[in-house]
């Protein structure tokens, strides 16, 4: 029967696929579906079955509860801080881009929840079903640098333990070997590997480690937080000696929020790979809603009596919850502290930059690949470009990545208008598996021209507003200007129907923890 387990063969045996078939996690065949094509289709990019789902409001929650946590989110608020803006200042821009958040979220999730397909395939619906190529390696690029660079800042926390705990390992931290100290390469490899296996068994175990690492992370930061605030008697530095004032503070809180935004413009994309197996809209909405406007008030307040407090101690402005931590005075506290950091870290990383290129890779060979080998390539690619030369590279960091930050926005404008507005949320489900010439999403040779049309001078603009200096005042909105002119010229480009079909991808589907 399709899609049931069948006996290995002799060419799968010896590492090749076997021909006709479509291979699953750990390398397991499953006869092809119906038609389906097998460029385009495996088992992980299949829809879900909305039988069995396991993603719960818990589980959406969990998510935000590690990622808004990241040490990286902190030194963005916190520069907010050191810009001059106080305490309401810094919560009212946090939660300007929590409500705009919560609803660009809400209408990338739901579009998972109501088909069940991967941010790849849903791109297929917009660029066409190899034109999808585009969007899916754009956040996949994006996604295996940072990996990179985020495990090689845990790795660095997880250094800064090991001494601490065994101060004869200080003379491994002292060579260089490509750019890292033996002991930085331990400490990196570890943590690589940590993430790589977590990853190969599937979104199912992603789930369960964010749903573990949720309350770790939320009880160190206030606990964290409570320590500080008690060593300045719970009165804090509210600003620092010149706060801003005027149009300037609040064009500085209308930046922060639209930077806010702009911050999770790769998640905004590919939520859809978690919300394909949430249960239900409900779940959807409330673990956004628990998990963003409500998590982000808790994070703004942790922000502000960190900032603050260490502010009023020494008149100095933390860059991250790290530089406090490593204050600890009790060795086994601050080892604890920095166990948790760690769990946060490759929590962080495994939603935001892991997932996201193991499904493009996917995408790309679905005959070669599964979730599983992918996941290992995308680890491997992340290794290879030695991430801690790249995070000291100023240029690499604003021009590379940033650069492919800001076509993010013309990408999420072009789908979301396509999806909301033109197809009013109907979709085809299995036509996004066809390779026939008059498939419902093949266009032209399997790419959408009118989308190219609408993407190319977007992320012009959005390029030109992120990067040129001349337009440094607007770059904060380089986000929003670029999703916007996306949405608009696809709005007037875009071909049009009288009516779209919609129509479930049951008859294709697979279980959620296949």
């Amino acid at each position: 029967m399709p899609g049931q387990d069948v006996p290995r063969t002799t060419e799968q045996a010896a590492g090749r696929p076997a021909p006709g078939r479509v291979y699953g996690p750990r390398g397991v065949a499953h006869e092809p579906r119906p038609d389906t094509s097998d460029k385009l289709y495996n088992v992980d990019l299949a829809p879900t079955s909305r039988h069995g789902r396991t993603w719960s409001a818990y589980s959406i929650f969990t998510l935000w509860a590690n990622d808004v946590h990241s040490l990286g989110n902190y030194g963005f608020a916190i520069g907010l801080f050191a810009l001059g803006l106080g305490a309401w200042q810094v919560l009212t821009a946090l939660g300007v881009g929590a409500l705009l958040l919560f609803v660009l979220l809400c209408l990338s999730g739901f579009m998972g929840f109501k088909t069940g397909v991967p941010y790849p395939v849903m791109s297929r619906i917009s660029f066409g079903v190899h034109g999808a190529q585009l969007p899916a390696a754009i956040r996949g690029i994006v996604a295996i640098a940072w990996f990179g660079i985020q495990t090689y800042l845990a790795s660095v926390v997880l250094r800064v333990m090991l001494i601490a705990l065994v101060p004869a390992l200080a003379p491994l931290d002292e060579n260089s070997v490509l750019g890292l100290s033996t002991l930085g390469w331990i400490s990196f490899l570890v943590l690589w590997l940590v993430q790589v296996v977590i990853v190969c068994y599937g979104m199912e175990m992603i789930r369960k480690y964010e749903a573990f690492a949720g309350p770790v992370i939320l009880v160190t930061m206030v606990a964290l937080a409570v320590w500080m605030l008690a060593r300045v008697n719970f009165s804090i530095a509210w600003s620092i000696d010149n706060p801003l004032t005027g149009g300037e503070m609040w064009l500085h809180i209308l930046g922060g929020g639209a930077l806010w935004v702009s911050i999770y413009g790769t998640f905004v994309l590919n939520f859809c790979d978690f919300t394909r197996s949430a249960k239900s809209r409900g779940a959807i909405v409330r673990g956004n809603f628990w998990g963003i406007p409500i998590n982000m008030l808790l994070f703004g307040l942790i922000v502000v009596s960190l900032a603050g407090a260490q502010f009023k101690l020494d008149g100095t402005v933390i860059t991250s919850p790290a530089d406090i931590v490593q204050t600890i005075p009790s060795t086994p506290l601050l080892v604890l502290a920095s166990l948790a950091l760690l769990i946060l870290t490759v929590a962080v990383n495994l939603m935001a930059n892991f997932v996201a290129p193991t499904y493009a890779l996917t995408n790309m060979f679905p005959r070669r690949l599964n979730f599983q080998k992918a996941a290992i390539l995308s680890a491997v690619i992340g290794l290879l470009i030695l991430p801690w030369n790249l995070y000291n590279s100023p240029v690499v960091i604003v021009y590379f990545l940033g650069g492919l930050g800001a076509l993010l926005g013309p990408l999420f404008g072009i789908i979301m208008v396509d999806y909301w507005i033109i197809r009013r949320a109907r979709v085809d489900v299995p036509q996004l598996y066809v390779e026939a010439h008059d498939g419902e999403y093949f266009y032209r040779r399997g790419v959408n021209p009118r989308a190219i049309a609408a993407f190319v001078p977007a992320a012009l603009a959005s390029l030109a507003v992120a990067l040129l200096p001349v337009f440094q005042g607007a770059s904060e909105f380089s986000w929003f200007i670029g999703a916007g002119l996306g949405a608009l010229c696809y709005l007037v480009t875009a071909r049009r129907k009288l009516d779209y079909t919609d129509q479930h991808g049951e008859a294709i589907a697979v279980a959620t923890a296949h």
